[in-house]
Parts: C-alpha cells; sequence; structure tokens
C-alpha cells in the first residue's frame, strides 16, 4: 500500500516542480513587493496590507516609519496619530490598534525584537499564519507558504488543492512541494496571479502553464 501511494505522490509532485519552473521562469523578477527595511516594518507592512494594495501600503508606510520606526517607538505613540497615519489602508482603527499591541508585546518579551518561529509570530495582535510566513520567509530567509488570495485561487486552478480553507491550502502545497520551494512559490504565484492568472477571468491564452493546466473551476477565460 505504502509503494503506490509514495510513487502517485512522487509523480504529483514532479509535476508540480514542472509548472512551477515555467512559473519562475515568466516571473523571474517576482519578489515581496511591500518596501520595508528591517523585520519589524515588513511586519506593520504586511498587517497593512490586509484588504488593502501593496502599492497603497507603501504610500503609507513612509511617512508612518518616519513617526514610528521601531517597536518601541510605536509602543507609546498616540493611538489618534497612528489611525490617521494608515487611514487610507482601510480598516485603520483595528490596524492600528493591533500594531500598537504588537508592539507593545515585542517591547515587554522580546526586547523589541521581532521573533522569527512560527507559534511566536502568530501570538501577536493581528497576526495570522500569512503574515508570520512572508516575515518568516522575507526577513528571516525560513520556509514559508504565504497564501493570500493570488496563492489560493491558482493553487486550486492547477489542481494543487481543493482546500477552501488557508490553512488547508498552507498544508497541501507543503506537502505537495520542497520545503526550499516554499517561500519562493508564493512570490511567483502572487505575481501570476496579479499579470495573468486573474479573477474571475484569467488570460488563459497568454499562460506559460496554460497546456498543462487543469483549469479547475475555471468557466471563463481570455
Amino acid at each position: 500500500m505504502d509503494g503506490p501511494r509514495t510513487r502517485g505522490h512522487g509523480a504529483a509532485r514532479g509535476k508540480a516542480l514542472e509548472v512551477l519552473a515555467l512559473l519562475e521562469q515568466a516571473h523571474a523578477d517576482a519578489h515581496c513587493a511591500l518596501h520595508h527595511g528591517d523585520p519589524w516594518q515588513l511586519l506593520v507592512a504586511t498587517m497593512l496590507s490586509a484588504q488593502c494594495t501593496d502599492e497603497r501600503v507603501n504610500q503609507v508606510t513612509p511617512a508612518l516609519f518616519a513617526r514610528c520606526p521601531d517597536a518601541a517607538a510605536t509602543a507609546v505613540a498616540d493611538l489618534g496619530e497612528l489611525e490617521e497615519l494608515i487611514r487610507s489602508t482601510g480598516f485603520f482603527r483595528a490596524k492600528a490598534r493591533n500594531i500598537q499591541a504588537t508592539a507593545k508585546v515585542l517591547v515587554n518579551e522580546y526586547g523589541g525584537a521581532v521573533p522569527r518561529e512560527l507559534a511566536a509570530l502568530v501570538r501577536l495582535p493581528g497576526v495570522g499564519r500569512k503574515t508570520a510566513n512572508v516575515v518568516r520567509g522575507v526577513a528571516f530567509g525560513e520556509a514559508g507558504m504565504v497564501v493570500d488570495t493570488h496563492v489560493k485561487r491558482i493553487a486550486f486552478r492547477l489542481g494543487w488543492t481543493r482546500a477552501e480553507d488557508p490553512a488547508r491550502i498552507e498544508a497541501d502545497l507543503c506537502r505537495l512541494l520542497p520545503r526550499e520551494k516554499w517561500t519562493r512559490t508564493g512570490h511567483v504565484l502572487i505575481f501570476h496571479g496579479r499579470r495573468i492568472c486573474k479573477a474571475p477571468t484569467p488570460l488563459c491564452s497568454c499562460c506559460p502553464v496554460s497546456p498543462c493546466c487543469p483549469r479547475q473551476g475555471v468557466t471563463r477565460s481570455h
């Protein structure tokens, strides 16, 4: 029983890696689009990116980081001022509260530094697995599979997962792909989602993996 399952998994991984290689070639410039200078700034920028574009976040963070360059400064900042600085990112009151609460935890428990451990990151106010994996992968070079709306959509269309829950999708992708590919996969799929595999209508006619994509769930394309 173990043999057929192992061979089947190996075949699925091999096919997925072939698809990923084509996507990596097509999006060789894929990277984290959030501007930041250190782990704290990346953590804050990623928290701000919830329900907001990276472009908008990058417009907001220069003034924010000039006023609150680190966790220590953010922990004692005026909450109303924080809200105004990030207002245009949406849900600014909740985001400001979470950012300041996170800053206080970092100051009190970690000497103001951002931890690299997943378990520690997801304990921070307003920080979920997606944000934690972004910080781990980009700031610390740790393997992390980011599942945002683009990754969720493309992984389903490629047949890499049938799950809807981000945590289950993350688990499926981590089982399918080797650990050293996790962080890079997130960047590549996000760029592919922004450029080609769009919602609701993907641009299948110019997609580099169209011939080998099952187009799971796709009813209309260009």
